[in-house]
């Protein structure tokens, strides 16, 4: 057992934190994070640390002990810090741009993709093949770079797509003559 939740997670400078039973407000310079933390789950709040405790020794206590720990030093990084994902398109006439706050896909089809950008995330296109997603919510983020790379995902035959940064295309042999 990993026992992430021993460890506490330091705070740091410019970021409050509010613990009102199982209750936690975390605010930072980029902006606000509210969670409910599960009730066999005590925090506490000390020396600029923020603790984690199981009220009993139940399985079910010890596997949210690490999941709620993560989870908080998910918001503390993300108030602070923020999460960014990054995409990129690779395909001949495959672009996206920004267009107030919508995103504009070409990825192939007869039409344009465009894409709803929901609040609290931010998308930039500094390059027309090169999509930035960022936000302080790391679920957030990552669910809608998943929902942008589920308009065109990348193809095993010539790699065309989109396409997480680094992220690795399996590719297969083409038809044989």
């Amino acid at each position: 057992m990993s026992r992430i939740g021993r460890s506490p997670i330091a705070v740091p400078d410019g970021v409050e934190v509010r613990i009102a039973d199982n209750d936690i407000t975390i605010k930072g310079k980029l902006g606000e994070l509210q969670m409910v933390l599960a009730s066999e789950i005590r925090v506490t709040m000390e020396d600029k640390q923020i603790l984690f405790e199981t009220k009993d020794d139940s399985n079910r206590a010890r596997q949210l002990w690490g999941l709620c720990r993560s989870n908080v030093s998910n918001m503390v990084v993300g108030v602070s810090e923020g999460f960014t994902k990054r995409l990129e398109i690779l395909g001949v006439g495959y672009r996206a741009a920004v267009q107030g706050k919508q995103l504009k896909l070409d990825v192939g089809y007869s039409h344009s993709v465009l894409y709803d950008i929901p609040e609290g995330i931010t998308i930039n296109c500094e390059k027309p093949t090169d999509i930035a997603v960022t936000g302080r919510d790391k679920q957030a983020v990552g669910q809608v770079a998943a929902e942008i790379r589920s308009f065109r995902k990348p193809e095993p035959y010539k790699g065309k797509g989109i396409r997480y940064v680094g992220e690795y295309v399996r590719r297969k042999e083409g038809k044989k003559k």
